[in-house]
């Protein structure tokens, strides 16, 4: 991005005209760090790149003032990037900034210099809409050439129309939804604890896309009907299960999406064990040489404090969606979500993913507040009111015939 603003600053210089130097785009390279990196290195790199730019322009330090202050105010405007229009308006917010910049930088001209005034304004706005071009046409090649996963690029997988979340809702229902819960809460504890909360709910949505292989075999699609684990060893269910990992980082591979993403999916159960098959391949006496390590996930333990969320908010809603208890009590879920957790603290499978005894404690917070939401005393209606409910439908049915 350095060499690309230098040549453009080069090109203009070559025309030894003085107002087309505002026309320099720095702050297209400010705006794509702090999306593809952070605004701390974006702030950095634009007094860098500001005053190479007055080099060329034989020390022309108005142009770098012009260019650190744009460059700024793009830094600013993509903070938080909610779409990708945000980049064209954080172009318009450039080109706003400049205009009124250089308008206070010209003023001090001699009478007759209004037209070199006007095409300086021009070029201070038309620096914003070359800023707003090129941020957004170089995001996608910066992205895939360098690795680099951009917040524009999560909300665009975020998107329920991708392939991959239109084909688990219509052919793993349960699974979508569970997903979806699991978002929510994966979100809102990262968002509590400072982590990337964009990534975790991207990461949620897609963490189990591996069951849309064989959706009928994992129980949030079965829907009350025949379980096909009934006819199969616990060994073999036990490879079912664990293989919806490996289905399901290939099927992100196969739709490129980011390392960030099938990093989440590898990740979101560690070497957890699971424990149901394990129990009936013990309880089974045709088993008696029963191995562990042949009913743990592969692994590896999450590695940051998204995967470990995601882990932790898979854990507990599927553990909540099975409990037969009131979960209108408040109280109970949060012991259930504290037991939860401890136990994965407790198993080591959090040991690597870096989050701290107090982000658990928001974890837990987190959770427990959405979980409430979600599982609320509903306020029964009273007889009367229905039986009233019901006239007044009826009434409205005959009305219309």
């Amino acid at each position: 991005m350095v060499i690309i603003v230098l040549v453009i600053a080069k090109i203009i210089d070559f025309f030894q005209v003085s107002y087309l130097a505002y026309l320099v785009p720095v702050a297209m390279a400010s705006i794509l760090t702090t999306v593809l990196i952070n605004s701390e290195i974006a702030v950095m790199l634009t007094v860098f790149l500001s005053f190479l730019v007055a080099l060329i322009f034989n020390n022309d330090f108005s142009i770098a003032l012009a260019s650190f202050i744009g460059g700024l105010v793009g830094i600013f405007s993509v903070s938080k990037v909610n779409q990708r229009n945000d980049l064209i308006r954080a172009g318009f917010n450039v080109s706003g900034v400049l205009v009124i910049l250089i308008l206070g930088l010209t003023l001090n001209m001699p009478f007759g210099g209004w037209l070199i005034i006007l095409w300086s304004i021009l070029m201070g706005v038309l620096n914003g809409v070359l800023v707003a071009i090129l941020a957004n046409g170089l995001l996608p090649y910066l992205e895939n050439a360098f690795g680099l996963t951009s917040s524009v690029k999560l909300l665009e997988l975020s998107n329920p129309s991708q392939p991959l979340l239109k084909r688990l809702l219509v052919e793993a229902p349960g699974t979508y939804h569970h997903s979806v819960i699991v978002g929510n809460l994966a979100e809102t504890a990262a968002d509590n604890i400072g982590a990337n909360s964009l990534l975790a709910r991207v990461g949620a949505y897609y963490h189990d896309i591996g069951k849309i292989k064989r959706p009928y075999f994992f129980t949030d699609n079965q829907f009350g009907g025949e379980n096909p684990h009934d006819k199969l060893s616990a060994n073999l269910s036990s490879l079912i299960i664990k293989s919806h990992v490996k289905d399901g980082v290939e099927m992100a591979r196969e739709n490129k999406l980011p390392e960030s993403i099938i990093d989440i999916i590898k990740e979101h159960h560690g070497t957890n064990l699971i424990s149901y098959f394990y129990q009936q391949a013990l309880e089974d006496c045709k088993h008696e040489n029963v191995e562990e390590d042949d009913f743990r996930y592969d692994g590896p333990k999450p590695q940051s404090k998204e995967a470990a969320i995601i882990m932790l908010a898979d854990i507990v809603e599927a553990a909540l969606r099975s409990k037969q208890f009131n979960k209108s009590n408040h109280n109970r879920i949060e012991g259930m979500v504290r037991e939860l957790i401890r136990a994965k603290l407790t198993e080591g499978q959090l040991d690597e993913s870096d989050l701290t005894l107090k982000d658990l404690d928001v974890i837990v917070d987190s959770f427990v507040k959405i979980l409430t939401g979600i599982y609320h005393q509903r306020v029964d209606y009273p007889e009367k009111l229905l039986k009233e409910m019901k006239r007044a439908d009826r009434s409205d049915k005959d009305r219309d015939k």
